[in-house]
């Protein structure tokens, strides 16, 4: 048994021996190593309401049942989602307010201001182009090599399709993964060491994207991001407060790459750790839409959102006191037993599968859920024309971050089909 297992299975058994007083599931190092999961089971089962007094992010609860999730995500009168929707308070001096991270009005006008590049008409004529991108990708992989699919599909394919979504360059689109890594990840991602050189990557990111909204700023009828926030009535004097423009960059960087990225990439690794459900997708290309929400809900790409508590709300037989911060693990609601039967495996005719919390619910709802699941499902119907299997022939190195989870390494071979 290698180092990694024992460690792995120590980290796992600990879920269950020590007093659940002293969880910090706010330790990436728990996700990092896949061992999150008996922690939300416990907690779900036995404290499905829970106050964590002393972690390293300080006091805060946390939110592991379904259900309870789903109330609190719906009712953002009582929830706010102002000031950060992570687990950490943002800093004092480099505050990147984004709307996500906003209540009404506000949130809604700037939503509203770029939703438009996700709806139904506009992601019908994406279609086409996504498939051709995907057809390209996949051709140009080596047969009977060992590659990384995280970089040479996973990451190939959003980063493409976020180019487009921003009107970015091309030749530059290597840059918006390298942000989106250096936001969710800090000094994990690999670009940087320190907090000051954190920042100064993102001011390099808000550098770049000044430029450009310039550029489209002088031009009327651009049907990109940033030409919609540049001409959107809510949203065209944004330009005046960088920190609030960054951060909205970084939402739909992150949003529009790494949910999907890596439910590319998990999908594939689900469908090696579970073959008999291999075997229904060769046998039943149909179920791809269906097998599509269940990756979704099975990777769960984004683990939580945080919200604060805006008055006093009993739940659970639970006081949230006025000012708390909440947090609402979707990963751990994904896997409740009393919504998806058998919940740690992935089951791709999964009859409930679309009432996954990933995207969550109410007015956060992910706004470009739909071509999220686009992407995935034009990918499949790709794969499964030109490949047996997708065969996982090594170990996932899983990236460091709590928000994200996703992986950096995801070593494959190819088996044609016959």
């Amino acid at each position: 048994m290698n180092t990694m297992a024992v460690d792995r299975e120590s980290l796992m058994a600990r879920a269950w021996s020590i007093p659940i007083e002293e969880f910090d599931i706010s330790n990436w190092a728990l996700m990092e190593n896949d061992v999150i999961w008996p922690y939300f089971e416990r907690l779900r089962k036995e404290s499905p309401i829970h106050y964590h007094a002393d972690s390293r992010y300080g006091p805060f609860w946390s939110v592991t049942r379904f259900n309870d999730i789903k109330y609190i995500d719906q009712n953002h009168k009582l929830f706010s989602s102002a000031g950060s929707i992570g687990i950490e308070d943002q800093p004092v001096d480099f505050e990147t307010p984004m709307f996500i991270a906003m209540d009404q009005p506000v949130h809604d006008a700037q939503r509203k201001t770029v939703t438009p590049v996700v709806a139904p008409r506009n992601l019908a004529e994406l279609e086409p182009l996504i498939r051709s991108r995907v057809e390209t990708i996949l051709d140009s992989l080596p047969i009977g090599e060992t590659f990384n699919w995280v970089d040479r599909v996973s990451i190939e394919l959003t980063t493409q399709m976020l180019a487009t979504l921003f009107n970015f360059p091309l030749e530059d689109r290597h840059l918006l993964t390298r942000w989106s890594d250096v936001a969710t990840s800090g000094k994990h991602s690999g670009y940087v060491n320190s907090r000051e050189e954190w920042q100064q990557e993102l001011m390099n990111c808000l550098s770049y994207f000044t430029r450009l909204w310039h550029e489209r700023a002088d031009t009327e009828g651009g049907f990109d991001l940033i030409s919609m926030m540049a001409h959107g009535e809510d949203t065209k004097d944004i330009i005046n407060r960088p920190q609030e423009y960054l951060g909205n960059l970084i939402l739909l960087i992150v949003g529009g790459n790494d949910t999907t990225r890596n439910s590319i990439s998990g999908g594939v690794l689900a469908l090696n750790k579970f073959p008999d459900e291999y075997q229904k997708l060769r046998d039943d290309m149909s179920l791809i839409p269906n097998m599509v929400a269940e990756i979704i809900r099975w990777q769960t790409p984004l683990s939580y959102m945080r919200r604060t508590a805006l008055e006093d709300v009993s739940i659970g037989g639970k006081v949230i006191k006025k000012g708390d911060k909440v947090v609402m693990w979707y990963a751990s609601g994904n896997r409740d037993e009393e919504v998806f039967e058998n919940a740690d495996r992935l089951i791709i005719d999964r009859p409930n599968a679309r009432q996954h919390v990933a995207f969550g619910f109410g007015i956060h709802r992910c706004m470009g859920n739909r071509l999220a699941e686009m992407q995935l499902r034009v990918l499949w119907e790709e794969i499964q024309k030109r490949f047996y299997k997708v065969e996982v022939v090594g170990e996932p190195i899983r990236n460091r971050a709590l928000l994200v989870r996703g992986y950096t390494h995801l070593p494959v071979q190819l088996i044609p089909v016959q």
